[in-house]
Formats: structure tokens, sequence, C-alpha cells
């Protein structure tokens, strides 16, 4: 089964918890052991599985991103957000998961979460479960 998400993003950088949206979504594809893929389609945003106990590992992942990356360097893209493209290249923009029992296996601190490296913006999240 193939679903598209839609996130709308409120600041210029962000990791959101969408692990609850996942979920739904493999609950809605009725698969019991398989794959979870998903896909971020965009440039300046990624996705990652870290800790979702504790809020301040992200907001730490954040700020070493923004101190490694900075956006006010001299980058060449005209665009001014030169930053955005390198933190998604680093972080990645899919993921692939095991479906087992009807339910994502992820450890039992983690989240999946979206990365807004250029935000606030409309954005989309692809996710392909396939039974097997």
């Amino acid at each position: 089964m193939f679903e598209v998400l839609e996130l709308t993003t409120t600041k210029r950088n962000d990791f959101i918890d969408i692990t609850g949206e996942i979920s739904g979504a493999l609950s809605r594809a009725r698969i019991e052991s398989g794959l979870c893929y998903i896909h971020i389609p965009h440039s300046t945003a990624g996705i990652t599985i870290n800790e979702n106990a504790d809020p301040t590992v992200q907001a730490d992942i954040e700020s070493k991103l923004n101190k490694m990356i900075p956006k006010g360097e001299n980058y060449t893209h005209p665009e001014g957000n030169s930053d955005s493209h390198i933190k998604s290249s680093l972080i990645g923009t899919a993921l692939t998961l095991i479906v087992e029992k009807g339910s994502l296996v992820l450890g039992t601190w983690q989240g999946i979460y979206f990365c807004e490296f250029d935000g606030p913006r409309d954005r989309m999240i692809y996710i392909k479960t396939i039974e097997g």
C-alpha cells in the first residue's frame, strides 16, 4: 500500500515526531509482517530515528547541526538555503523499517522524526508498506 501524509511545518529548523502518523498508516495498510519504507521527497528536509523519551535530544541534534552547518556561510547556491540542503544530505531522506505482528519494530526509546531544515513549509511524507 502507498500513502502520502501531508505536514505543515512552523519553524525553519524542527524535529517533528511522526511515529504516530507512520503507525497509523501501517494500521491502514493492514500488514502483519513486512517492511515500511518512508521517503521524504524534499531536498531541504529529512527523516531520522532517535530517542523520543527526552525532547532535549532533538534540541541537541538541531543545535549541533546549526553550529556545524550555519545558515550564514558564504555558500554559492543563490537561494540562501545551502545549509538546509547539506543537513538534508547528512540526515537522509529515507528509512526502511521492519514490521512484525502489525507494528513497527523500534527500540524502547525510539521515535521517527521528520526533520525540517528550510521551513516553514508544506511537506509530504511518502509511505510504502510491503507485506512479506
